[in-house]
């Protein structure tokens, strides 16, 4: 009918079309339309590599993450944070897999452990969507978690210490307090933002609770009884352990700690997850196998999402409009003392995360005990790469509607690139 309004486009219509825009009306003006139609296809073809690298992490993780639920282990994580949990997703039932699923996630993304974070992550927005009254919009939840998502709090910023160590920085290690403190700050930006918005976009209908089945009485007590094979089981995992406390008493630096920190979790949370699926008698092979099929079409699903968002990056920075843009904003970031020539980390971070680590990386080569350095390096590893990780979480559930995920996200990202500023001037 004339009489109606028109249905309002989502947010990352309007980004999307926007940044395509204005990198060919740039490109025009900069003659560099050769460079835009080459970065078109190189972005193309790099967002269908990075897709089919993650067929085998989502494949495996969400195969794992397939035994620890069928073991109910997502149900006792569940239970030990309801409290915190219930208080910021207060539509989501406490004992839902969702719950654990989001804490797993966080706390992987809070230890540096990408791999591993990303497809936890989707398994949370899967157990999310399963609640969803209206499958193309996302909830209030769904919004909050990957508000919070983007700007988790970062204990270990591994990957960032590792490339200050390898240019030579007297201490490598500095930037885990200033992080720390400016993702805290972003993360509880992200948690006031979201819940402002969710006011103001006015309420949702009731989550749709039809499939959700409580944990069943039988999968609580299976496996009770222990067998040699139990006690031999709890011997490996005691003596795996062993292993790492003898390794750091005999060298206890701090390059044994990071060596623990960054290749021991990820095999210790791999084997913990099995061992605790074969203590409770859940078949874990066949349920590893079972997740793993799931993990590889939604592997495969988030390839469209992937290739169009970052397309829409490769094409922005080829043209010359990111440069622009960053002009545009040099005369607030100069009274505010930001460094000029670090303000292309922190506007590249929420686009590009190989692009601002590659920044980053050359910051801290050229002088690595600068404040420029410092500051680089705190927030390569105090922001996400925001728009990758919407299109991504988004793509892998068909949400098409982010409602105010995006803005509750780059709230956070901006306030955390001011607290680090804040923090880096404080202690430097």
């Amino acid at each position: 009918m004339s009489g109606e309004k028109p249905p309002r486009m989502a947010i990352m219509n309007r980004i999307w079309f926007y940044m395509v825009a204005l990198a060919v009306v740039s490109a025009a003006f900069n003659d560099q339309m050769a460079a835009v139609t080459k970065a078109s296809f190189e972005s193309a073809k790099t967002a269908v590599n990075l897709a089919l690298g993650l067929i085998g992490a989502m494949a495996l993780w969400l195969g794992l993450m397939k035994v620890a639920e069928e073991a109910g282990l997502l149900q006792i994580i569940a239970r030990r944070v309801r409290v915190i949990l219930t208080r910021l997703f207060p539509r989501v039932p406490a004992d839902h897999p969702a719950m654990s699923a989001m804490v797993m996630n966080l706390s992987a993304n809070a230890l540096g452990l990408g791999n591993a974070a990303t497809p936890l992550g989707i398994k949370a927005m899967m157990e999310l969507q399963r609640l969803n009254p209206h499958p193309e919009r996302a909830t209030d939840a769904m919004c909050l978690f990957l508000a919070i998502n983007t700007s988790n709090v970062t204990l270990l910023p591994l990957g960032v210490i590792a490339v200050r160590a390898a240019a030579g920085c007297s201490e490598p290690a500095s930037i885990i307090f200033p992080t720390l403190f400016a993702t805290s700050c972003s993360t509880l930006t992200a948690v006031v933002a979201a819940k402002l918005l969710a006011r103001f976009y006015g309420p949702e209908p009731p989550p749709k609770l039809e499939d959700y089945e409580p944990v069943k009485e039988e999968r609580k007590s299976r496996g009770t009884a222990r067998s040699l094979e139990d006690y031999l089981i709890l011997l490996m995992i005691l003596a795996v352990s062993v292993a790492g406390g003898l390794k750091f008493f005999r060298d206890p630096s701090a390059a044994t700690l990071k060596e623990i920190l960054s290749f021991w979790i990820v095999p210790l949370l791999m084997f913990g997850l099995v061992a605790f699926g074969y203590l409770r008698r859940v078949p874990v092979y066949e349920k590893a196998c079972e997740g793993a099929k799931e993990g590889f079409d939604v592997a495969v699903r988030i390839i469209p999402f992937l290739v169009m968002i970052l397309v829409a990056v490769g094409i922005f920075r080829a043209s010359g409009a990111f440069d622009y843009f960053v002009t545009l904003l040099r005369p607030v970031t100069d009274f505010i003392g930001f460094p000029a020539e670090v303000l292309p980390v922190a506007l590249l971070r929420p686009l590009s995360g190989s692009g601002a680590f590659g920044l980053m990386s050359e910051i801290v080569a050229r002088a690595p005990d600068s404040f420029n350095a410092y500051l680089a390096s705190v927030l390569q590893g105090s922001t996400e790469t925001t728009f990758y990780v919407l299109a991504v979480y988004f793509g892998a559930v068909g949400i098409k509607d982010p409602r105010y995920a995006v803005i509750a996200a780059l709230a956070a990202d901006l306030v955390g690139a001011l607290a680090a500023l804040f923090i880096c001037r404080l202690t430097y």
